[in-house]
């Protein structure tokens, strides 16, 4: 994992673009370099901390710093005219290695810019475990020691490694993947996994396991001892080292054969040619004149035909899009990933302990360039992310591309032999779209529009699986390679969507389809049939919600306060279009509280303020007590004609086979979520309104 200081700053355009009018100013602008030395320089005075690139284990130093968002009542407000601007303020991760149990404890800094006489104050409103702000951690992650337990441990069990696989730790041969820590007994404990060694090249370390896991006490604040307290090798448990060393060195013990690195791990091209003159150029869409959207790139604000919305980033989640709007009306005030988890399982002790909650990695400071013309077309426009460091900036080229598409089949048409004619519409989306690298995975984010005003939120992903090593057993993954199975996990992308329906006052409309016999007056029997039952979602209690069978319930965001004229509420419909929405096991004991936003596909609570995101990025470190643990979000309060927000799962139960050798495919790991309007437009179908559309008349 990396723990890296860093706020994600400013959008810069990097192609010309028509600049195009910002309705208000960007409040939710990511903290800018100069922002970022206040708050570091105000910081360290308040607290004495450390200034050190290495901090040692007992330092106290300052991890990471972002913005805090302003409260939506404060933004509203001042949208509105009736307040000012809202103040800025920062949030900053200070690490605590002096006292015993090791912690992070959450700071607000502000208002923006520091001064001398900024405060500096616990921040605790956001956060719900019981000490608000506060994340007791493993000792391995304070400090640098980690690097000095190594080249210890390396030289206590180097007659194991020497006569497993004729290489130790220190010599790099081998390495050992260490999942987080948990702390169980009073006791923080992992088990690390040893893996072979890279010679291709390519990023194929989680495809190399060597089927030998070692479980580490990682307790004490003294490094010289964490020790092993126990080994695993093909379905058998050691209780020492001791009796490992005495198995490993007999003359009788099976070693598992290693998985060794080669062209199966790689990515160049290799194989069966394929036919067909692949070596030709294949199609290109390309772009047939001046781009029909704007950019403001001082504001971060983007238009295309009847969208508008505002743009930041986080380095924690990426990017964010702030007061979309369609036919100038609100319709989402922000529509933001949240999380991006995986859940492992598997026989051997790593891979069942395995978890991983990338926003501690940074899904925003895990942006990568964009290839132009594969990870998006070569004529789409192209920004550039700028975050800093500490108080020096640096910018990410390329990270976020804006382009129009069209979707290869149209919006809409007919033909009529009978009237002579075939009316059809090109489908034409926009989309913004995003590539995060966190370790072995490559997510695609990505948000499109359509002209029929409804936006589709996506997710792709590809990379290296998690592998483990093959032990005969079918539960838990296929054999895919030599002595390889492909780990069994659950991929839950988390979002938030606080959807606003003409105003902030809003209620849930349930439809749901019901097949039932019916008597009418028209026949002399009852008919088997079916019909539709509305209702209205009253409470948080009944707003955890699992996507029904058959696609049989339509959830709808509508004002009840305002109906159309035929007396039906306007709303817009959610609807889950691909993948699969929450975990296989909700009760995991690697993520215990920590992902309980990924108990069900989505949820709908009461807004506020003090609930701006569904997960943290320090959740993963204290899974039993996570500074945020969603069930707290729902208190059975009233969501009927209310400020509601919509968080919503896409995900994957990714079971990899041969096929995902050497990396996953995005054709296979996707999951999409789709907002339309519903009665939500008195006239009609908006996209007859183009004039990308063709009428041919027959026999004319």
């Amino acid at each position: 994992m990396k723990y890296c200081l860093l706020v994600v700053g400013v959008l810069a355009a990097i192609l010309q673009q028509v600049a195009t009018y910002a309705t208000h100013k960007n409040v939710w602008y990511a903290l800018t370099e100069e922002e970022i030395g206040g708050v570091n320089a105000a910081v360290h005075r308040a607290l004495n901390l450390t200034q050190s690139e290495t901090p040692a284990g007992r330092d106290n130093y300052l991890v990471r710093i972002q913005l805090i968002q302003p409260n939506k009542t404060d933004v509203l407000s001042y949208f509105d005219g009736q307040a000012k601007e809202p103040a800025r303020y920062a949030r900053a991760t200070v690490a605590f290695g002096a006292p015993e149990q090791p912690y992070y404890q959450e700071y607000s800094v502000g208002p923006l810019p520091a001064t001398n006489n900024t405060a500096v104050e616990p921040l605790t409103y956001l956060f719900n475990n019981e000490k608000p702000g506060r994340t007791n951690v493993s000792p391995i992650f304070i400090g640098g020691d980690v690097t000095s337990f190594i080249a210890k441990f390396s030289d206590e069990i180097k007659d194991i490694t020497q006569a497993l696989w004729n290489t130790t730790l220190s010599e790099g041969g081998i390495t050992f993947r260490v999942p987080n820590p948990l702390l169980e007994d009073g006791r923080y404990t992992a088990w690390a996994g040893f893996l072979g060694n890279v010679t291709t090249g390519y990023d194929s370390l989680s495809l190399l396991p060597l089927g030998v896991s070692v479980r580490l006490d990682l307790t004490s604040r003294n490094y010289e001892d964490w020790n092993a307290t126990a080994w695993y090798c093909l379905g058998k448990v050691y209780p020492s080292t001791s009796e490992f060393r005495a198995a490993v060195l007999s003359p009788d013990f099976q070693k598992p054969p290693p998985n060794v690195d080669g062209d199966w791990t790689t990515t160049k091209i290799r194989g069966d040619p394929l036919p067909f003159s692949d070596t030709l150029p294949p199609p290109l869409p390309v772009s047939q004149g001046t781009p029909r959207f704007s950019v403001n790139s001082t504001e971060n604000h983007v238009s295309w035909m009847d969208f508008s919305f505002y743009m930041t980033l986080s380095s924690d989640t990426g990017l964010s899009l702030f007061d979309i709007t369609y036919k100038n009306q609100r319709i989402i005030y922000e529509l933001a990933l949240q999380e991006a988890m995986t859940l492992y399982t598997g026989s051997d002790p790593t891979t069942s302990s395995t978890t991983y909650f990338d926003s501690a990695d940074g899904l925003g400071s895990s942006l990568v360039p964009l290839v132009k013309g594969y990870d998006c077309p070569a004529y789409a426009t192209y920004l550039n992310a700028s975050f800093a460091s500490g108080t020096s900036a640096v910018t990410i080229p390329d990270a976020i591309c804006l382009f129009e598409f069209d979707a290869g089949y149209p919006i809409r048409r007919h033909t009529s032999m009978a009237y002579g004619y075939a009316s059809v519409t090109r489908n034409i989306a926009f989309i913004a779209r995003t590539v995060s690298t966190v370790g072995n995975y490559d997510f695609i984010i990505e948000y499109s529009f359509y002209l029929d005003g409804g936006i589709e939120v996506a997710v792709r992903a590809s990379g290296y699986i998690i592998s483990s090593y093959w032990e005969g057993g079918q539960e838990y993954g296929f054999h895919v390679h030599d002595h390889l199975s492909g780990s069994l996990h659950d991929h839950v992308i988390a979002f938030k969507a606080d959807i606003d329906v003409l105003g902030t006052r809003n209620s849930v409309q349930r439809i749901e389809l019901r097949a039932e016999s019916v008597d009418y007056p028209w026949s002399s029997t009852p008919r088997n049939t079916f019909a539709a039952h509305r209702s209205i979602l009253a409470t948080e209690s009944e707003s955890a919600i699992d996507f029904s069978p058959n696609d049989a319930s339509v959830y709808t965001f509508v004002n009840t306060d305002a109906p159309n004229k035929y007396g039906e509420y306007r709303g817009y419909r959610i609807r889950h279009l691909s993948g699969m929405s929450h975990l296989t096991a909700t009760n995991a004991s690697a993520t215990l509280n920590a992902a309980r936003f990924a108990d069900n596909d989505m949820y709908i609570t009461h807004q506020h303020d003090s609930e701006p995101r569904s997960s943290d990025r320090q959740n993963q470190f204290a899974p039993q007590d996570p500074l945020v643990d969603f069930s707290n979000f729902l208190n059975d309060e009233s969501i009927q004609q209310e400020d509601i927000v919509l968080w919503f799962n896409l995900g994957m139960h990714h079971v990899p086979h041969t096929g995902d050798l050497p990396n996953t495919m995005f054709t296979q790991a996707h999951a999409a979520m789709r907002f339309e309007p519903f009665n939500y437009l008195d006239g009609g179908d908006p996209s007859v309104g183009s004039v990308q559309q063709e009428r041919v008349l027959y026999g004319k």
